[in-house]
């Protein structure tokens, strides 16, 4: 073993999972294999506990460095803050800056508030969302984090569980009294969405606006009317989707305003900023509940936001990783079709994946990361484009991935795929609802 998976053994004796996000765990890449952790990162590179140094063609941290990772005008921003000095009794004017900005990029919304983690940011616009509706239910459409409220949608009126519509997400330790408060519809179903409203006395819809597939129908603009005409506050989750294919909420480019919105990920580069905006009316109500962290006024994250936007608008870094995530979409079909592979596509063009319509597919999955970290990538059948995802790192990965897929082909014609592995297959997640 090396020396990554000899510490991530001794992680999960010692940290209940073995780390402190889901997507991270060694088991979700290549059980007994992965190399876990990195000594340091630079452009679209990571360097293990051993020195092996890798190309990231994967989650990129999980979507946040979009600039790639140490990025030097966010960095020596952040570097700077750091020699001024990052916490006092008095308040950092970065973040009225930063609420100016969003704004700004906004002018929907009115006003900001700003936490460090996505989980954080989605508690704080429901807690804010069901004050100003004077409402406790919540009809929801995507992922929003692992805070109570959300899980609740889990609960089940029999059992503990009803995992039909978000399996793989246990809600052990929610109170059971929460059942019936979050109720979730499918993404692009608008008429489940009108049920719900018309049985459940929806106070809040909170949703993702676009992620695996786009709104058809005039989805969105559905979902708009029908809260508007219910007094309902909607709040688009743009945690994942924001400043990838806008510069700012993704919501822009589809023409509908929610009453409230979402921000992380992407909006720090790799530093710890997220936020929500949203109309006067609504974000007022933060002043009738109880919202305040002392963590959330610490001054990176803002610094790094504030830098992070400039970079963006100075490099129009969205159409970048637009660009580069509609390349990688299109050969990777490119090699299906040469090798005549069921093979599909998702997501918007800087969030994109595939799979392949097969009972093997997370073997296949498994097999892929682990030939391509051989050959110095990580690598899965997930990529968040960055704008260091040059033209010479795309043709390198395609290279590497090529005879990959031809020995896939080899398993789809009868080959064992299992026998191709050097230890277990990897785990397969949860299932989203958009």
């Amino acid at each position: 073993m090396k020396s990554g998976q000899k510490l991530w053994q001794r992680a999960k004796e010692i940290i209940p999972g073995g780390n402190m996000l889901l997507s991270k765990r060694a088991e979700m890449f290549l059980p007994d294999q992965w190399p876990a952790y990195f000594s340091k990162a630079s452009g679209c590179r990571v360097w293990d506990l051993d020195d092996n140094e890798y190309i990231d063609m994967s989650i990129m941290g999980i979507g946040t460095n979009t600039l790639g990772y140490g990025h030097p005008e966010v960095d020596e921003a952040v570097r700077n803050t750091v020699t001024a000095g990052n916490m006092s009794t008095f308040n950092c004017p970065e973040e009225v800056y930063l609420a100016e900005k969003l704004v700004e990029l906004h002018p929907w919304a009115d006003m900001a508030r700003f936490s460090r983690s996505g989980g954080e940011a989605n508690a704080i616009a429901i807690r804010i969302a069901r004050a100003a509706a004077g409402k406790d239910k919540v009809a929801i459409c995507g992922y929003h984090g692992w805070h109570d409220w959300y899980l609740a949608a889990n609960l089940g009126d029999d059992k503990n569980l009803s995992g039909h519509l978000l399996p793989g997400l246990d809600p052990k330790g929610v109170p059971q009294d929460l059942g019936g408060t979050v109720l979730p519809f499918k993404y692009n179903q608008f008429e489940e969405l009108e049920n719900l409203v018309a049985e459940h006395g929806i106070g809040v819809i909170k949703m993702e606006v676009t992620r695996n597939k786009g709104p058809e129908d005039n989805f969105l603009q559905k979902v708009r009317d029908l809260a508007t005409k219910n007094g309902i506050v909607l709040i688009f989750d743009e945690c994942t989707s924001g400043f990838r294919q806008t510069y700012g909420g993704i919501h822009k480019m589809y023409g509908v305003e929610p009453d409230m919105a979402v921000f992380g990920k992407a909006i720090g580069n790799g530093y710890a900023l997220t936020a929500v905006i949203g109309r006067r009316e609504i974000m007022e109500n933060a002043q009738s509940t109880f919202i305040s962290s002392t963590f959330w006024t610490e001054r990176i994250g803002p610094s790094a936001a504030i830098k992070t936007l400039e970079v963006m608008e100075q490099t129009r870094s969205w159409e970048q990783i637009t660009e580069t995530g509609q390349n990688i979409t299109a050969r990777w079909n490119e090699l299906g079709q040469k090798y005549d592979l069921p093979l599909v596509t998702n997501g918007i063009p800087a969030i994109t994946s595939f799979g392949f319509d097969s009972s093997n597919m997370l073997a296949y999955k498994t097999l892929i990361t682990q030939e391509m970290l051989v050959k110095g990538y990580l690598a899965t059948n997930l990529i968040f484009a960055c704008t260091e995802h040059t033209p010479e790192v795309i043709d390198g990965y395609f290279d590497a991935l090529d005879p990959i897929f031809a020995l896939i082909k080899e398993c789809e014609d009868g080959r064992d795929v299992n026998a191709l592995l050097n230890g277990p297959v990897c785990h397969g997640g949860f299932k989203r609802l958009n």
